[in-house]
């Protein structure tokens, strides 16, 4: 492997920007959580003010109702978008556990390889170190 960069560490390159990937996802949920929770207390006002029995409110009762509908409309568009990037986030999530798993296993490969060449090279010090008192 002399030169050539291991697994592992390719991996683990892959595995930090799946996880920058998961994070850019998580902050797109939270975006559309926060523009969610927006548009409800935007519905809840405008609810207030449909209820209300003050004549000003009445007057633009019929207003009051389009603009609940938009919002009612908005919230479903978000609820769908929210439920396309919790998949996202859940997705990404996943690719980035298995590039870790990965990359553990590569690294556990490594070191089994490193170890069991440590030994060969104590196995042939030992094999050449005993040869030559052989021959003395």
């Amino acid at each position: 492997m002399a030169g050539q960069e291991p697994r592992s560490k390719k991996l683990k390159r892959l595995v930090n920007v799946q996880r920058q990937l998961e994070r850019m996802a998580e902050g797109e949920l939270a975006a559309n959580t926060e523009q969610r929770r927006e548009v409800e207390q935007s519905m809840d006002v405008v609810m207030e003010a449909i209820s209300s029995s003050k004549p000003i409110h009445m007057q633009f009762s019929r207003n009051y109702s389009e603009r609940y509908g938009r919002l009612t409309i908005k919230d479903k568009q978000l609820a769908g978008v929210q439920q396309v990037l919790e998949s996202k986030v859940l997705r990404e999530r996943t690719k980035g556990d298995r590039l870790e798993e990965q990359m553990k296993e590569a690294r556990e490969l490594e070191d089994r390889e490193r170890d069991d060449n440590a030994v060969y090279e104590l196995l042939e010090l030992t094999l050449l170190t005993g040869s030559g008192k052989d021959h003395n």
